[in-house]
Parts: structure tokens; sequence; C-alpha cells
């Protein structure tokens, strides 16, 4: 039986890349991956302290930029807890929510899918007990202001659960999906694991299987020394040296093997897969980049599962320059190596 059921959810991530792109109320998390199975993220832009405080202010132009570029769907990572109240009942700023509220709308107008997610709340990485109920009322509000609005718009719980919420996450992720989903009982929610979205921790999220209205994310940044070489956000500590190169055999057989075991898992569980997350820093060699990009994408394909480059518009990983107003292509084409309709 088991073998039957593992069959039987191949063929379902399978069937689900030749589906076509429209979205109904109903439609399962295997339909909605399959929307998202080519996404960027706008990052450096909402989930700033303010916007453009990081060099990126999310234009309309992106979303027509992104579109015409073959991506299906957007990521806008938003840090909503720097737009709250800090006491009960932790009212999101009225400006802000109507900020986030135009640039899905101009995503949607373009028929992208979007995800939008709770990102950089570092009290609730540091103090979960602490800022639970905040971080409850915050997806509480969200999900009420966007009721109306189910067609191609999915909540991504937390982004990279860390520190003390590491231990906690297991006990914290279930609350929010009962908190999300008391109003919103047909939305498509995307949990990751701990330890930053890890790959090696989705064991972690077995209580999800089988769950129809549940995608499950993980980021990949591995190996770290290539793609985080001397990035100045890294503590001096940790900081990968620069030189580090990709792309030897043994590379390649790293890569497959962590993606053949979320593979494994996924169809275990019966859930689908989105690699939320991943890119290298611009430090590294840049054939090195194309290589590995190329890669994570392909082998995310060949598994089934939808991806999310990190980033597009901000020069640490972006694969658009703001400055020359053009893409750079070797990275847009180790993405995008054929049409959507192929």
């Amino acid at each position: 039986m088991k073998l039957l059921s593992l069959i039987a959810c191949l063929g379902t991530l399978a069937i689900s890349f030749a589906a076509t792109d429209c979205l109904t109320a109903g439609e399962t998390a295997v339909e909605a991956n399959h929307r998202l199975r080519r996404t960027i993220n706008l990052g450096n832009a909402l989930e700033a302290p303010r916007e453009g405080a990081w060099g990126v202010t999310i234009k309309e132009e992106y979303f027509d930029l992104a579109k015409e570029a073959g991506f299906s769907a957007v990521r806008i990572p938003i840090c909503w807890s720097a737009h709250a109240e800090d006491t009960a009942p932790y009212t999101i700023d009225a400006e802000f929510m109507s900020r986030v509220d135009e640039v899905v709308e101009q995503a949607r107008a373009r028929d992208l899918a979007v995800i939008i997610n709770v990102h950089h709340y570092n009290d609730m990485n540091a103090d979960p007990a602490g800022h639970l109920e905040r971080l409850k009322s915050l997806w509480t509000q969200i999900a009420n202001h966007f009721a109306d609005r189910s067609d191609g718009l999915y909540f991504e719980l937390f982004n990279e659960p860390m520190g003390k919420l590491d231990g906690k996450w297991r006990e914290v992720y279930p609350q929010l999906i009962e908190a999300i989903r008391a109003v919103s009982p047909e939305r498509i929610l995307i949990v990751g694991p701990a330890d930053w979205n890890s790959v090696k921790r989705l064991d972690e999220l077995n209580d999800l299987a089988g769950d129809q209205r549940t995608i499950v994310t993980f980021h990949y940044y591995l190996p770290f020394e290539f793609t985080h070489q001397n990035a100045p956000w890294v503590p001096a500590q940790y900081r990968p040296p620069l030189g580090a190169q990709w792309g030897s055999a043994e590379d390649q057989a790293a890569l497959e093997a962590d993606f053949a075991q979320a593979a494994a898992w996924a169809a275990e569980h019966h859930l689908p897969l989105l690699v939320g997350e991943f890119g290298a820093y611009r430090t590294a060699d840049m054939d090195s980049r194309i290589r590995w990009t190329r890669a994570v994408a392909r082998e995310a394909e060949k598994h089934g599962m939808s991806w999310a480059y990190w980033e597009l518009a901000a020069p640490q990983f972006g694969i658009y320059d703001q400055r020359t107003k053009s893409w750079r292509p070797g990275l847009l084409n180790a993405l995008i190596e054929q049409p959507d309709d192929q």
C-alpha cells in the first residue's frame, strides 16, 4: 500500500504541471503549486523597515517585466510587524495595508499568482511566547482584509523560523493555521520548517500530511560556502571567504541528493513542495552562479517542485539591474530556458 500511495502521489504531482492556469475557489494545493512553478521574489522592498530603505521600491513595471520574462508568480516578503501596534489589538497601519493591497492587485492584474508572507519578525524569533498573540492577530487582520480575494493569492505563515522560535515552531504553526482558517478556510497556505526553512527539517512538518490546502516550502542556499561568500550580513566568524566555485560532479551529486530526499518526503506525505528562496550572492564567480542557479531550478522541476528565485531587483542577488534597466541574461536564462507553453 505504501508503494501504491507513493506512485499515486507522484502521478498527481506530474499531472499538476500539465494542468491549465485556470484557478477556482476550490483549487487544491497541488493545483496552486503549479501556478507558483516559476516565481520571482520582490525582495528588499516591503520587508525593509520602510519601502525603499534597502534600495528597492516596488514599481508597477516590475510586474510587466516578470510576466514578459516568463514568470508565473511573485513572492512579496512583508515586514508587517514594523507597521502594527505593539499592544492589543495590534492594528496594522491602514496606509501600509493599502500599499500591500496595491502591489497585490498590480500583480493579479497581470495574472501573476501572489504569495504574501510574514518576513523579518525578529521579535517573534527572539520571544515566541511574548509575540504569538500579536502574530496571530496580524494574520487574522490580513485574512479578513483579503477574504474576498481568493483567486491566486496565497499566505506564507512565517519566513525562516530561527532563534528561540526554532524549538517552538511545531507548536506555533498549527495555531497560525487555525487563526487564518477561522476567517478563510479555503485559503492555500504555505508552511516551511524551522532552522531558516531548512530542507533538512521537513520531517518536523509531518502533521501536515495529506492537507489539500497546504504547500510546504524550504529555502536552498547550499553550499553556504558558495552562496554567501563574503556576504556582509553574515557574522564575521561564520562568513565564508571569497573564491568558492560550484559545478563539480561532487557538487551536483550533493544537490541531487538533497532534492531527492525532499521529494521522497513530499511523496510520502502527499504534499507539494515550493523552493521558496534560492540564490547566490553577487561576489561569487558569475559562471558558477549561473551553473548553480540552473541546476537548482532544473532539479526542482525534475521532482515536480515549484521554485521562487531570490530576487528581482536588489543588487545582492538580483537578476534585473535597476540602473541599466536590463536583465542579467545569464541568470535569467538559467532560470527560464523555454516558453511556458512547452
